[in-house]
């Protein structure tokens, strides 16, 4: 149970919703504290970057149009055992297996629409919070 960071982005569909409080309420429920925090808007090369390893999926190009269609809030979370916590508290990745009052169960929309994103090991959640904080 090591103290750990991991990289969050609340998606565009989260602010059009104007949920970004409801997102932050839970973060902290968990135990989770924002470090950092930006709101940025992503040019379509750069969500190709960074979404890079999903080229060979079916929703990537949507994926891309969506992403960087409109502002997103990157942050840093940490805590114990961090991306773990947070990958739990995200929900699965389609809103409609995800478990009950997790994030994406209470406020995504498909799989494409899940509102949140969150590292999935540490080396990606490095590898992110570089690509978006140059730390």
């Amino acid at each position: 149970m090591k103290k750990e960071r991991t990289l969050s982005i609340i998606k565009p569909d989260s602010i059009k919703k104007n949920i970004i409080g409801k997102i932050y309420k839970i973060i902290k429920k968990n135990g989770l504290k924002i470090i950092k925090s930006k709101i940025i808007k992503l040019k379509k090369f750069e969500a190709k970057i960074f979404y890079n390893v999903h080229k060979k999926k079916f929703f990537y190009n949507k994926l891309i149009k969506f992403i960087s269609s409109s502002k997103i809030i990157v942050q840093i979370l940490e805590g114990k055992n961090a991306i773990k916590k947070y990958r739990e508290i995200m929900g699965n990745t389609n809103p409609k297996k995800a478990i009950k009052n997790t994030i994406r169960n209470k406020y995504g929309k498909s799989i494409l629409f899940n509102c949140v994103h969150g590292s999935d090991n540490i080396i990606n959640s490095i590898i992110e919070i570089i690509f978006f904080f140059n730390l």
